[in-house]
């Protein structure tokens, strides 16, 4: 069961390799870019943000059933999510159906008035990929504020997440492996 990656063309270019490679090493795990045409809907014009199960509910219907794509889905793309009861979220998972999305919008420094940094892109679009796809592996949040899969609220808290499971989470990722 491999690990598949769908870039949205509109995504920052030219970061896909260096996101893919760390999430590889966080999760011990080679994941591989896919391409496929793909609509993102779910836009609300009075958030100016797009519902990310609405999201979550098109690659489900149309990329997994249409393509048979077999392994977890993550999508990458640059439009700012909601689900309700959140102003925001930075990305999304459903787990029982094997898709997620992480949105690059607000991972950005420039979203902050911050200068732009490459380097900080990479590093918190790898963390949220893997934190995403370790839920659709069967993890759950972890208490560690260190840890990929602590559910960060704030930029800060993603920032203070290391590039790595803690040790419970590796375990637990390793026992979910061998069942």
């Amino acid at each position: 069961m491999g690990i598949n990656i769908l870039w949205d063309p509109q995504a920052p270019g030219g970061i896909e390799l260096p996101v893919v490679r760390m999430i590889a090493m966080i999760l011990g795990k080679d994941p591989g870019l896919v391409e496929y045409p793909f609509l993102i809907d779910g836009y609300d014009r009075n958030r100016n943000q797009h519902d990310a199960r609405k999201i979550l509910d098109r690659l489900q219907d149309t990329l997994t059933r249409r393509y048979d794509i077999g392994g977890p889905l993550l999508l990458v793309t640059s439009r700012d999510l909601y689900v309700n009861g959140c102003d925001f979220v930075f990305g999304l998972a459903r787990p029982a159906c094997g898709v997620a999305v992480v949105s690059t919008a607000r991972l950005g420094n420039d979203y902050y008035g911050r200068t732009p940094d490459d380097a900080d892109l990479i590093d918190r679009t790898a963390k949220e990929g893997a934190h995403e796809l370790g839920h659709l592996l069967g993890l759950d949040h972890c208490s560690d504020p260190e840890c990929v899969m602590f559910r960060p609220r704030t930029l800060d808290e993603l920032d203070r997440k290391r590039k790595m499971l803690c040790s419970t989470c590796r375990e637990a990722l390793a026992s979910l492996e061998t069942r």
